[in-house]
């Protein structure tokens, strides 16, 4: 695999570099060597945090871990990788383009699938253009996080939601 780290409020020394290929290494099994691996290193007060995304045909495995230790934190984000990958395997695998980015030891090797997703309800809804700021006023006379809706200037279905600290965000979805 290719790693590319970086950091935000951190040097990333020898020792960190290597601590995060050694971990995050034991995925190399799951993957084909040119898979890429963006790793990002960060400090906030006390918090370590590390964020490993890594791009896919098709899709995209993220994983974002807290803590006080920032070896703690890569162990603890390696381990919510591998679940990830192991519980959407036939998912991933079954859109045969992503399939391309796994090693073929991986493909044929049988895991059982932890939880199957279940929608238990589904809503159907009439969608009124608006505009963003419209949308987030309704999102918050319903009490939700996020609010689906037609945006009025371009004509196409937007997201808002709710980020921390009483602020607002908007996707935007590009076909």
């Amino acid at each position: 695999m290719r790693y590319t780290i970086t950091g935000r409020n951190i040097e990333v020394t020898p020792g960190l570099k290597a601590a995060v290929e050694e971990k995050i290494g034991k995925l190399e099994r799951y993957f084909t060597p040119d898979t890429e691996v963006i790793v990002t290193l960060g400090v906030q007060k006390e918090r370590q945090k590390i964020e490993v995304t890594i791009p896919m045909k098709g899709n995209i495995i993220r994983a974002e871990e807290t803590s006080n230790d920032m070896y703690v934190s890569i162990d603890l984000v390696e381990e919510i990788i591998e679940r990830q990958i192991k519980k959407y395997k036939q998912k991933l695998i079954d859109k045969k383009q992503s399939a391309l980015s796994f090693s073929d030891a991986f493909v044929k090797e049988e895991y059982e699938a932890e939880d199957e997703i279940k929608i238990v309800k589904s809503k159907r809804f009439a969608v009124k253009p608006m505009d963003p700021e419209e949308a987030c006023i309704q999102m918050e006379l319903l009490g939700h996080s996020f609010y689906v809706f037609l945006n009025a200037e371009t004509e196409e279905v937007n997201v808002v939601y709710k980020r921390k600290g009483n602020t607002y965000g908007l996707i935007e979805p590009e076909f």
